[in-house]
């Protein structure tokens, strides 16, 4: 591998995301790099691992998209080991001869026509929330040395993007519930003539008795334009 000449494209690849870019757009463009650049890559995809489910975000074929939902169907394979020991990279010479270690994936993997793979974790801020950057090769040993280097380098991208995509939904998740809490307070205060403070209080009572999360109970008043099966607000006006 020349790696000035990957120096470069990495340059020209970083100045090349927008900061309109979505994140899925800039996860693609680092998938696709990874099948131009690393030695032996035939496909390359970004898998999202959250509390023990997998998801495809971008895939560059069917093959990386069919290998997350075998893993997923099973409970097992390389991406699920490595988020369970926090192993941060794997490679696998040849996946036909894995049937110790996963031996329900490696046999229908081998049948998918993957040969080797290689995998890298990407972290967030919550434990229980990782990606991976995984590489396939329809070849037995297709990957080196300088393809792990290679793949580490793509990954520092695509950690820093997949965390974006984390602070972003959860920051979309914030102010959707407040949005929802605020329209539910509105309705208790026109329905039960409540200010502020006791609307909210309501809301909250509402989900300690209940045991209903507040967004939820929220998101149930403004469905149902009323707290329905619940309790007449203590707060309201005699």
């Amino acid at each position: 591998m020349d790696w000035r000449d990957f120096a470069v494209h990495m340059a020209s690849m970083a100045r090349g995301f927008r900061a309109d870019d979505s994140v899925e757009t800039t996860l693609d463009k680092i998938a696709r790099a990874a099948v131009e650049r690393v030695e032996g890559c035939d496909a390359a995809g970004v898998l999202d691992l959250r509390k023990g489910r997998a998801r495809t975000l971008v895939a560059t074929e069917k093959l990386v998209d069919d290998s997350d939902k075998l893993q997923e169907e099973l409970g097992e394979g390389p991406c699920f080991d490595a988020a369970r020991t926090g192993h941060p990279v794997f490679r696998i010479h040849d996946v036909s001869t894995e049937t110790v270690r996963w031996r329900h994936y490696a046999p229908r993997a081998h049948a998918l026509g993957i040969g080797s793979m290689m995998g890298f974790l990407l972290y967030t801020d919550d434990k229980d929330d990782l990606g991976a950057l995984n590489l396939y090769s329809r070849k037995p040993g297709a990957f080196t040395e300088g393809s792990e280097t290679a793949g580490w380098l793509l990954a520092g991208h695509a950690a820093t993007a997949f965390s974006s995509a984390r602070e972003h939904a959860s920051l979309e998740q914030a102010m959707e519930t407040r949005h929802t809490i605020g329209e539910a307070m509105g309705i208790l205060m026109a329905q039960y003539r409540l200010d502020e403070t006791e609307a909210f209080d309501v809301l909250r009572r509402h989900s300690q008795d209940h045991n209903v999360k507040l967004r939820e109970v929220a998101r149930q008043v403004c469905e149902r334009g009323t707290l329905k099966d619940g309790p007449e607000p203590r707060s309201s006006p005699a």
